[in-house]
């Protein structure tokens, strides 16, 4: 974690200008910085508010949560820090994430709804991001999982942000009887069965999980007052439970394609369990990935020319004028090794991912 001086942010920044501010919330404010260098930042400066009372237990908890964290390609890291002792005022410097949010994706209509593949695949990072905070020793609850904190990469990558509402679990155990905050979170992700310090476990955000599921294929806001059923939980159940896949699904998209039908049941049926108003019966958040990654693997079948696929593979390579010299399958690029081995990625060798699902 890097030190930075109070001057050197405030340069990166152009003093805070209004023409770098990227966000703005109840807690503060999110500048866009460029450090020397031309490194591109975020930087969240508390509101005037908490600055006067001199109130940083928020920020001083994103850092402390952050920097006990390893540095993974699901979470927005943080990069560093910035105190002036004088005036105690504190800036917290994050990775920049250029291309907005989840909620602004799936709710602008400017913005051009993300595929069916793009969704399934947004859904399987979020999963990953909330496993590796839940597996830490002890485990992390983010607590405040929602869309406008899913933020896409210069890539368009999905990344978990703002742990300014995290807590770590007093021991090793799922659930405490102990908690240094009172409940909290967004209405509508919020864990109806979250109503008392003693409540706090993981399964808080293993339902605002399955409310970003149903958000993200739906494409419904998860309360709008505007609908005859205002929460998208109760709205969505009994259609899931019911089989009604196409009712639940973002009408933009038209027709569902024959391949994606029985992927997008299998993640809503594994939302539903996640919004399970018995919160023993949810599933953990390792339970989901491993539900998630055989549901999407396993819609990809080969047909009866299957042992010919790896040929086909190797002649694509080599016209390609790559060396490759052994075939694997893996769900996604990260996910594939790269380097002396010379190991491509089934998805690096077809054109797209169109091309994969029609296989």
């Amino acid at each position: 974690m890097e030190i930075f001086s109070y001057k050197e942010i405030e340069a990166a920044t152009k003093e805070f200008s209004l023409s770098r501010l990227i966000g703005k919330g109840s807690h503060g404010c999110v500048y866009k910085g460029v450090l020397k260098g031309g490194k591109v930042v975020a930087v969240k400066k508390p509101s005037k508010g908490l600055q006067i009372l001199q109130d940083n237990t928020k920020l001083n908890n994103e850092i402390y949560i952050l920097s006990s964290l390893p540095k993974t390609q699901y979470i927005v890291n943080l990069v560093g820090v910035s105190h002036d002792v004088l005036t105690r005022k504190k800036l917290l410097v994050i990775e920049f994430m250029s291309n907005g949010s989840l909620h602004h994706s799936l709710h602008n209509n400017s913005a051009n709804p993300p595929t069916w593949s793009k969704r399934a695949f947004i859904v399987l990072r979020l999963a990953r991001a909330i496993q590796i905070l839940h597996d830490s020793k002890p485990s992390v609850i983010h607590r405040d999982i929602k869309s406008s904190n899913i933020l896409f990469d210069s890539n368009w990558n999905p990344k978990l942000a703002d742990f300014g509402l995290s807590v770590r679990l007093a021991n090793d155990s799922e659930s405490l009887s102990y908690s240094p905050s009172q409940p909290a979170g967004t209405i509508g992700y919020l864990d109806p069965c979250y109503t008392t310090p003693c409540k706090l476990s993981t399964k808080i955000d293993v339902f605002s999980f399955g409310v970003v599921v149903l958000e993200i294929f739906s494409c419904r806001r998860a309360i709008d007052v505007s609908m005859e059923t205002s929460s998208i939980v109760e709205w969505a159940l009994p259609l899931i439970k019911n089989q009604r896949v196409a009712e639940v699904c973002d009408s933009r998209m038209g027709l569902l394609p024959s391949n994606m039908v029985g992927r997008i049941q299998c993640m809503l049926n594994i939302a539903a369990r996640c919004v399970s108003s018995d919160e023993n019966s949810r599933p953990s958040m390792t339970e989901i990935v491993t539900e998630l990654e055989d549901c999407i693997v396993e819609r990809v079948h080969f047909p009866i020319w299957q042992n010919l696929f790896p040929i086909y593979c190797m002649i694509r390579a080599r016209n390609r004028g790559s060396k490759t010299t052994t075939i694997k399958c893996r769900k996604y690029p990260e996910d594939v090794s790269r380097g002396n081995n010379k190991v491509l990625s089934v998805r690096d060798i077809l054109d797209d991912e169109e091309e994969l699902e029609s296989t």
